[in-house]
């Protein structure tokens, strides 16, 4: 019966989803069971929430395999016979057990898909349970990573065997069976990883111990102490050397910082790395201290370009300077990927959304930390040149909240990021009091730390912070791929300028405020749907101009 309705849950949420809502610009878009049962929350997902996973895998290096088990462990929340978990069909899975004072209890299993169902004994709600996933497989292999995941199999420079993981999107259940939904994370996790002694393994969070063994293997049991988004669990296999750090907070409490990087750039990345504190200190001074202090601050250079992994970031920027030696103004001497995935340390790993149609929350606020960091580091003026260098990879193409519990990944542009970024930047200057404004996303920070949030969280906390009404700006930017259009005209009247502007294409009570360049004032005007008039004195100044550094809006002339 129970599954019966999982699947009436999930038939509905297909349909829901196939409308798209208030979302624009994914007519074309259909989803499948598949997509459903992987993006939506059922009974069989509700029903228990994962306290701890414990990961113990043998990885060869030569045969791009892996084989082992996945324990976890989990709370009942409500009277349950069956669960599901998630695991690539690619996967075999050899064996479910049932874990009872130290002895286990074959479970039954059926596949769909990606998705699996274990059949257990009936449990109530309060119990505690543990189940192992016994499973062995060649994962999906990256074909571009980090943007299609799975496996990067690679070679260094020397040709000796390298791998890295990557699975935002995609998922964690590529390579290990879990609970593959944003809105899932344990509350710590144990990483036991085998492999030839000819390889060093670097995970997440704190090395606690190596063991070696007479069949010439060695492990490496990493351990997060923290909640983790599962795909931020990650591997990296290779000819690593390490070296170490401190940086010591604003209230003098000291981080660990911690680097691997391969053996033939070790003297480069000592230097490059040294920004490190840099960056570290921005996002304290606007946010709040590095937010995974116990297990530590790292960087673990990988075969590709990057990913925010929590505790150990993936860095492959080559040691240079913007993104690849690109898209950071030629004056400025910063690394694009440390700023960013640091970044994602507060948004993404610390806050996270429960739906992957809200990826907006992990990557808006990462992009506008980027323009933080500049901020911090050199003076406002740069922070408007580094984000007009950045409009123009705004495509309009779709609204930025995407279909919701589909685990939607397929983005026609980057507009959850630059487009996202630029909100913000608008109603920094909308709010027109930049005291609220960095009050307003520190206490957001520290309120939501270590949570998950929808795109309601922010609205509600942001119009209670300022006492304003802030939602029909933040929706249009959020749920319309069209930007709002400021059309005006100038005429001149003796000494005067007669400005007529009004809003195009936005609904009734859209209230943004637009900059003007009055000479060498700004002044500020409230347009409206309905028509509305100012005058200016042009014997101070000849010149009237909407300053486009301080909205994303677009302007055209008044009919």
């Amino acid at each position: 019966m129970l599954r019966s309705k999982v699947l009436v849950v999930c038939s509905l949420l297909l349909f829901l989803s196939s409308i798209g809502l208030a979302q624009e610009g994914y007519d074309n878009y259909r989803f499948n069971e598949q997509d459903t049962l992987r993006g939506s929350l059922n009974p069989l997902r509700t029903s228990y929430d994962v306290r701890f996973y414990d990961m113990d895998l043998w990885v060869d290096m030569e045969k791009e395999y892996i084989e082992g088990y996945i324990g976890i462990d989990f709370d009942v929340l409500e009277d349950l016979s069956s669960i599901q978990l998630d695991l690539f069909e690619n996967m075999k899975i050899d064996r479910v057990t049932l874990v009872n004072n130290y002895e286990e209890l074959d479970l039954s299993f059926q596949r769909n898909g990606n998705a699996f169902f274990v059949d257990l004994p009936s449990l109530s709600a309060g119990e505690k349970a543990r189940i192992n996933v016994y499973y062995n497989g060649k994962p999906l292999k990256a074909k571009n990573a980090p943007w299609d995941g799975g496996f990067s199999w690679k070679k260094d420079q020397k040709e000796r065997p390298w791998l890295g993981v990557s699975c935002e999107g995609i998922g964690a259940s590529l390579w290990w069976p879990n609970k593959d939904h944003l809105s899932e994370e344990p509350d710590s996790m144990r990483i036991n990883i085998r492999v030839d002694q000819a390889y060093t393994v670097i995970s997440n969070g704190n090395l606690r111990s190596t063991s070696s063994f007479d069949d010439g293997t060695h492990s490496f049991e990493w351990f997060v102490s923290y909640p983790i988004n599962n795909y931020n669990v990650s591997l990296n296999i290779g000819q690593y050397v390490h070296f170490e750090d401190k940086y010591i907070s604003l209230d003098k409490d000291t981080l660990q910082c911690d680097y691997y990087v391969m053996d033939y750039n070790l003297e480069l990345a000592q230097e490059h790395f040294q920004q490190v504190h840099g960056v570290l200190a921005s996002f304290e001074y606007f946010f709040d201290k590095y937010p995974f202090w116990e297990d530590g601050y790292a960087l673990i250079e990988t075969p590709y370009l990057g990913m925010e992994h929590q505790s150990g970031i993936a860095y492959g920027n080559r040691f240079m300077r913007g993104y690849l030696g690109r898209m950071i103004p030629a004056d400025m001497d910063w690394d694009f990927i440390i700023v960013h995935e640091t970044g994602h340390e507060y948004f993404g790993n610390s806050i996270s959304s429960k739906d992957h149609a809200e990826m907006w929350i992990h990557e808006s606020f990462t992009t506008y930390m980027e323009a933080l960091y500049v901020e911090y580091r050199y003076e406002y003026p740069d922070v408007e040149r580094y984000l007009l260098g950045q409009r123009g990879f705004i495509k309009n193409k779709q609204s930025i909240i995407a279909p919701m519990g589909v685990n939607f990944d397929n983005w026609e542009s980057s507009d959850h990021y630059y487009k996202g970024s630029w909100i913000l930047h608008t109603l920094r200057h909308h709010m027109d009091n930049d005291e609220q404004w960095f009050g307003l996303i520190k206490s957001f920070y520290k309120k939501y730390a270590m949570s998950h949030i929808d795109t309601e969280d922010f609205i509600a906390f942001s119009e209670e912070y300022t006492g304003k009404e802030l939602r029909s700006v933040i929706n249009h930017f959020l749920y319309k791929k069209d930007l709002p259009v400021l059309a005006y005209s100038v005429k001149q009247k003796g000494k005067k300028k007669i400005l007529e502007y009004k809003w195009v294409g936005v609904d009734p009570g859209f209230d943004l405020t637009v900059w003007l360049k009055v000479g060498d004032e700004l002044q500020r005007i409230q347009p409206g749907t309905d028509l509305k008039t100012s005058v200016f004195d042009s014997s101070k100044s000849e010149s009237l101009e909407v300053d486009l550094a301080k909205a994303l809006i677009l302007t055209q002339e008044l009919d």
